[in-house]
């Protein structure tokens, strides 16, 4: 849950004082820690994975089951029996939650980059959950479920002992204070989200339309569990719902529909940003020339040219000025304003200077209808061209805002809906800061694929949902934007004292997917793409504190990671310590930098190293945190899944491949995630060709096709559209026989994956089912299953190891592929078929109460879940093993303890002995 530390946050107002202090100090600190351990290199891969366990009471005579709130009395009995047994080779870790029934859990010692670990991380899981066994009271139970399906649908009875509604922190209608964690950090970051925001949080998740569902009674005409039709799924647009709510109160929520190939927003607006033709109408001007800050040009740029297209922002407090999103500026005007640079054009407008001509492909891929407007002769007909598609872009954003959905809603009014969720996490350790900010690239594309895969969270204050996912409710429960920042008139007045006077436009929570990848990658080739970063993929809003921006280039920090922390220091920071502000060095420490970093929730985490305060603190290198998977019911589940996204992280990195796709696509992929039964029904975009195309002489020029393509056995290369090379790049080999740089060791091939080398077709992505994406599409795709096969065969993995990952891998195809059901659909399912249910959306006492026991038998191995499971059995888990026996030779004082032991040995000998008999008979 972040940053945790012993002593008095400061009250919101008085902690207003410190904002700004804190701000610049984080930022100070920042740039004093990556200058202190930037060139380190050459650190193994260590990893480990966090699980969250909810702790509840079970009330067997009246089926019932509430909170527990004795999670911090469990947790220091836990890691007491740590320490007295940390002579064992394998422990746990167990740490606070925000939740007073919640506890979290890491494998003591971290796993190693060997195969064999791999085999450790379901032991280790098997151990915090036997662990956790032996502190529960005779009615408790600890299953790994998402979030508890009764929360603040219970009044002042939801938990033991009970807690009334509301509050001074909350103020909830629905849920009482004193099921906050005790530590102070956690109630003030509940009252602080609520006064920064100047009202209590809103979270409206739509309702699942069942037969008799009550609210759905006024809403004629919407048959039941169905809203988009059969080709698309419902998009519940988190964190965009003020329109809905002006307009149609808690009650209500506006959701669409992933029928069309880009997603909207609340207001109907697009997602993506505005896109500007460049076109320097003077004699000889050829183009424009970047600048790394406004008005100051960078001596050796050579780009944008005239019939580039570019993706940006206007820059409110700069008029004239466009930021580009790789960290550079352009000037809309020249000085005089007499010459006009760029035009705003159609986001469908895409200029490709890397090739000349592409023909067309036989499978559907997103690039720009508008076509290459370095091939239309007169640039002034492409601009006009362009401009009319602009006007016409806005009439179909308009028209297909009428697909929009009004919808009952769950309404939740406290940041414990959401962090009272559990989940799974990964970190991973690099080798070195730049395979750090690769992999966190790499990882924001699968988060949502992973997320829909792993989804589990159907039922929310007693009611089933319409999703299946978490990540939106707690986007919603932590969501501290004033009026102003979420694009809405109103609201206090600008407020000097917090970040941005509160009237910065934020266009997302402070927990939600990345808003910008991170890895800057450029090639050797000096007469190259020195400083040519293309920015097709990161084509969101990015906003940031120009301030802190400017100070962290001027400080040597490239532009990629300077708009990175420049956008994570448009929050505030939330929790703010009684004498730990200008008390803390800025040259040796890092807690200011940390309480804003931790509470940016995002979907992936870049984590510099921390400061060693002594020596015998261990050395922590440059790390990723993968945060968007669900929670499993099993420990096999969550096992699988960790490990499969450890051996993707290794095929990337080993087959040196990529997975860039623009962001407004990965936005997209995490509302369809959120969707009923995504997995199965639901399409994402994914990139074509995770490998560069490979070359081969077609008697013109050249020809390219996957590198896959040969692995179907017929040798063929596949049906790839010809692409014919350009002269801009042709002198950059990205072809898989390229031979790896000097650049300490890096391919060419992934210095240069986010500049968007290579042509249209490279470069393309596609809607893919989840079955598609993990097991192959066509002969271009391969999928990621076989990829992590293939990886495994690569380095020679152990028999033992092998064997297990394959029952892994088998798992994860079944489900991928609808064989198996997700948590999500299989609790769906049993609310559903529960004898209690009357088909009306509702979860009673008694059904939650056997929905809770059959979650927690599933998860201790002695119930069966064929659905979720398929085949797989899962070992019985008991307290009793969940410490090591010592050989101990403490001397019995008692004869008659010894002699009860006799007779018991005795009578089990004599059972032998028939059975013995018996058996000669």
């Amino acid at each position: 849950m972040g940053l945790l530390k012993v002593g008095v946050p400061q009250p919101w107002e008085k902690s207003k004082k410190n904002l700004n202090y804190v701000r610049e100090a984080g930022v100070r600190q920042f740039i004093s820690t990556y200058n202190r351990v930037k060139d380190l290199k050459g650190d193994e891969l260590l990893w480990g994975d966090e699980i969250e366990y909810g702790i509840f009471v079970l009330d067997h005579q009246n089926k019932k089951i509430r909170l527990s709130l004795r999670a911090k009395e469990i947790m220091d009995n836990l890691n007491k029996n740590e320490a007295s047994h940390s002579y064992e080779s394998e422990g746990c870790n167990w740490v606070p939650e925000y939740g007073a029934w919640m506890v979290e859990a890491t494998p003591r010692r971290p796993y190693n980059g060997y195969s064999v670990d791999l085999l450790r991380v379901e032991r280790n899981m098997r151990l915090r959950r036997k662990r956790i066994l032996t502190e529960l009271n005779e009615n408790e139970i600890a299953p790994t479920v998402s979030a508890f399906p009764l929360l603040g649908a219970l009044g002042d009875d939801g938990s033991v002992p009970p807690v009334p509604v509301g509050g001074p922190v909350t103020e909830s209608e629905y849920i009482g204070d004193g099921i906050i964690n005790p530590h102070p950090r956690f109630a003030a970051l509940s009252a602080n989200i609520r006064q920064r925001r100047g009202e209590k949080v809103n979270i409206r998740v739509p309702l699942f339309h069942d037969v008799n569902t009550p609210e759905y009674a006024d809403l004629p005409g919407l048959p039941p569990s169905t809203c988009c039709g059969e080709e698309s799924i419902l998009l519940w647009r988190f964190g965009k719902g003020d329109l809905s709510r002006e307009k149609y109160g808690n009650g209500f929520v506006i959701v669409g529909c992933s029928s069309s190939s880009r997603e909207f927003n609340d207001f109907g607006d697009p997602v993506t940003l505005q896109k500007w033709l460049v076109n320097v109408e003077c004699e000889g001007c050829k183009g424009l020339f970047y600048r790394s800050a406004p008005g100051v040009i960078v001596p050796d740029a050579d780009w944008p040219r005239n019939g580039d297209v570019v993706v940006g922002s206007e820059i409110p407090d700069v008029p004239g000025w466009i930021r580009l999103q790789n960290g550079y500026y352009l000037p809309m005007n020249s000085d005089d304003g007499e010459v006009k640079f760029l035009h705003k054009v159609s986001s469908e407008t895409h200029a490709n200077n890397q090739q000349k001509k592409a023909l067309g492909s036989e499978t559907p891929m997103y690039k720009g209808s508008v076509g290459n407007i370095n091939d239309v002769p007169d640039l002034k007909k492409a601009l006009e061209t362009a401009v009319s598609s602009l006007s016409d872009e806005h009439k179909t954003f308009n028209d297909e805002a009428k697909m929009f959905n009004l919808r009952p809603a769950i309404h939740m009014d406290a940041m414990a809906f959401g962090m009272g969720c559990c989940c799974l996490q990964i970190t991973f350790q690099a080798t070195d800061v730049d395979e750090s900010r690769f992999l966190y690239d790499q990882l924001a594309v699968l988060a949502p694929i992973m997320m829909a895969l792993t989804a589990s969270t159907p039922v929310l204050k007693g009611r089933l949902a319409d999703t299946d996912c978490r990540w939106g409710i707690i986007s919603e429960c932590v969501d501290d934007r004033r009026p102003a920042e979420r694009g809405r008139k109103g609201g206090p007045d600008p407020d000097p004292e917090v970040a941005g006077k509160g009237y910065r436009r934020l266009y997302k929570s402070r927990y939600d997917s990345i808003s910008t990848y991170i890895y800057q990658g450029v090639s050797s080739d000096d007469g190259q793409m020195n400083n040519r970063i293309l920015n097709m993929y990161n084509d969101i809003p990015v906003p940031i504190d120009e301030d802190k921006y400017l100070e962290l280039r001027k400080a040597g920090i490239d532009p990629l990671l300077s708009q990175h922390i420049a956008h994570i220091f448009v929050r505030d920071p939330l929790v703010i310590f009684d004498g730990a502000v200008e008390e803390v060095d800025d040259d040796t420490q890092t807690e200011h930098f940390e309480s804003i970093q931790s509470t940016n929730w995002q979907s992936v985490r870049w984590k510099p190293p921390p400061p060693r305060t002594g020596p015998n603190d261990p050395h922590i290198g440059w790390r990723t945190e993968f945060r968007s998977m669900e929670i499993q019911l099993t420990d096999f589940e969550n096992a699988a899944f960790t490990t499969f996204i450890t051996l993707i992280t290794r095929v990337i990195l080993t087959f040196d491949l990529n997975l860039y796709i623009p962001l407004s696509r990965v936005d997209a992929n995490m509302q369809r995630a959120h969707g009923r039964n995504a997995a199965l029904n639901g399409k994402f975009f994914f990139r074509r060709h995770m490998a560069p195309l490979e070359k081969g002489d077609d008697g013109f020029d050249e020809q390219y096709a996957s590198m896959f393509s040969t692995v179907n056995g017929n040798g063929n290369k596949g049906t790839l559209p010809t692409v014919f090379s350009g002269d801009n790049l042709s002198a950059i080999e990205t072809n898989t026989g390229a031979s790896v740089s000097s650049w300490e060791g890096v391919s060419e091939k992934r210095r240069v994956a986010p500049n968007a080398s290579g042509g249209a077709e490279e470069n393309s992505y596609e809607e893919m089912t989840m079955a598609e994406i993990m097991t192959g599409k066509g002969d271009y795709f391969p999928g990621l299953i076989p990829l992590v096969y293939a990886y495994l065969d690569h380095i020679q993995c152990d028999s033992v190891t092998m064997d297990r990952m394959t029952n892994y891998l088998d798992f994860i195809e079944k489900r991928a592929t609808g064989q198996l059901q997700t948590p999500a659909t299989w609790v769906r399912n049993f609310i559903r078929n529960h004898e209690d249910y009357n088909f009306d959306s509702i979860v009673s006492d008694s059904i939650a109460y056997d929905l809770m026991i059959a979650c927690k038998e599933i998860g201790e191995g002695t119930r069966a879940a064929p659905e979720l499971l398929g085949d797989v059995v899962i070992k019985p888990i008991l307290a009793s093993d969940a410490y090591q026996t010592k050989l101990d030779s403490t001397r019995v004082v008692s004869n008659d303890h010894i002699r009860s032991l006799l007779q018991r040995y005795a009578a089990r000998k004599t059972k032998f002995d028939e059975s013995a008999v018996e058996f000669q008979i």
